[in-house]
């Protein structure tokens, strides 16, 4: 019995061994090691104890920075008012149409003034649905396993969007007051309605999938699609309300004169008050070390219209698009720009700056990333679109902060108004929208050449 005990203990030891010994495998030396190198002293001890029972941001709140930056610019674009997307994830459409509210506020003489977002956003959720059951269609031959089709069914419809989302609603169905159709809680609370209409269009897709690999005609196709598409925006319509064709409008001036009403269709209502300016003469640039520099890029179906324009910029370095920037603000213009937001983000003091927070202080450890590897790994990416409106400069003219004009309500950090530093525009803004007429012959010339198309998946969007 004795010698049988032993043989199983022999046999257990070396099957323990051999699972440790296995490639890539903490060895019990190993992890001896890294335990003992956790040494509880007073100092860890506390940190540990503090860490335990607190929100790490209040730890690693840097003092030295609180205050620092003031909220003063040299140069900054006539804004006034702050907008307000609630609990939707429509910044870049709050964005864009922030960056045309002083041309209508200037062109009716009012002192205050807003484009209606629910207008634009029920077109569209209504457009993605269509290219995606359009999708559908043309990807019926993949397998559901293809990298493309699961694309297409993970997020049919969704909230997020960019600078040629904007262009391609606005050319198709123009813009309208606020007051024509105002906000819905349908609206500032998106995720519910989405969810929904996310759901009836994956049973969609698939009925659209039986029908082609079950060789029904094209128009029966077709003609299945338009009624998908009237489920779509009875559902919309009652969230959001029925969008109109045409409205009756009038608006009290600021020397207080109430103009007469006029009769608008919202394409009518999108050509007066835009007048000469022309959404085609704007030019996304953007800051992507991860790739090469003073090139043309496009992303594949990277748009909400069928018929509309896919997502294009140029990429270029920080200091180039600084140059145009600094141009368009003294030159009274917003831009649409975008960031990660929540990069050294202190809720409520108005100010993003890498030195906000000190974490590898926290935690003894050294976080080192630079923003090229931020992006490949996905630690770091664009997730908040605001209007960019002011930049202040030093002596010799070089930007030491630039000024975000937000959509989260006037209530929010310095009265609406988010101040970065010009070390954190280098680390973490990747996006903007400015007029041509302030971008140089290169530029312009990369922005002239054919793009190089990458895909929707990538890392970047």
């Amino acid at each position: 019995m004795m010698k049988k005990l032993t043989l199983l203990a022999l046999v257990g030891l070396w099957t323990a061994n051999a699972v440790w010994a296995q490639s890539g495998a903490l060895t019990a030396g190993q992890l001896k090691e890294i335990r003992q190198s956790y040494k509880e002293d007073s100092y860890t001890k506390a940190m540990e104890n503090a860490l335990s029972n607190n929100d790490i941001n209040k730890l690693a709140l840097n003092r030295d920075n609180v205050g620092k930056v003031d909220q003063h610019f040299k140069y900054k674009v006539d804004v006034s008012g702050i907008t307000d997307q609630k609990g939707s994830g429509r910044c870049w459409m709050f964005t864009s149409l922030n960056i045309l509210r002083p041309v209508g506020m200037r062109h009716f003489n009012v002192d205050k003034f807003e484009f209606s977002e629910n207008y634009l956003y029920f077109y569209d959720i209504f457009e993605k649905a269509n290219l995606f059951l359009n999708n559908v269609v043309a990807s019926a031959d993949l397998p559901f396993t293809s990298r493309k089709v699961n694309w297409y069914f993970k997020s049919p419809v969704d909230d997020g969007g960019v600078w040629n989302s904007f262009v391609n609603l606005v050319n198709k169905y123009g813009i309208v007051p606020k007051s024509v159709m105002p906000e819905t809680h349908s609206s500032e609370n998106t995720r519910k309605m989405v969810k929904f209409i996310v759901t009836k269009l994956r049973e969609d897709g698939i009925e659209l999938r039986q029908m082609v690999a079950g060789k029904k005609s094209k128009a029966n196709i077709e003609g299945r699609r338009v009624e998908m598409l009237k489920d779509v925006y009875r559902m919309l319509a009652l969230n959001l309300g029925n969008p109109p064709e045409q409205f009756r409008w009038r608006y009290k001036d600021k020397g207080g004169n109430l103009s007469e009403y006029k009769t608008y269709t919202p394409q009518q209502f999108r050509d007066e008050v835009l007048g000469d300016i022309k959404l085609s003469d704007y030019v996304m640039l953007m800051n992507d070390p991860a790739r090469p520099y003073y090139k043309h890029y496009e992303i594949a179906n990277y748009r909400n219209t069928e018929e509309g324009i896919n997502w294009n910029y140029v990429n270029l370095p920080n200091d180039v698009i600084k140059q145009f920037a600094i141009e368009s603000v003294k030159n009274n213009e917003p831009m649409y720009a975008s960031c990660d937001v929540g990069a050294f983000y202190v809720k409520g003091s108005g100010v993003l700056s890498t030195e906000n927070y000190d974490y590898g202080a926290v935690y003894g450890v050294k976080f080192g990333m630079d923003k090229k590897q931020r992006i490949l790994t996905g630690e770091s990416g664009s997730s908040h679109g605001m209007a960019l409106i002011a930049v202040d400069v030093n002596d010799q003219g070089k930007p030491t902060k630039w000024q975000f004009e937000n959509s989260w309500g006037p209530d929010s950090d310095y009265h609406g108004y988010l101040t970065f530093t010009d070390n954190w525009f280098n680390q973490y803004m990747f996006r903007f929208v400015i007029n041509k007429k302030y971008l140089d012959a290169k530029t312009l010339k990369v922005w002239g050449e054919k793009a190089e198309m990458l895909p929707p998946w990538d890392p970047m969007f």
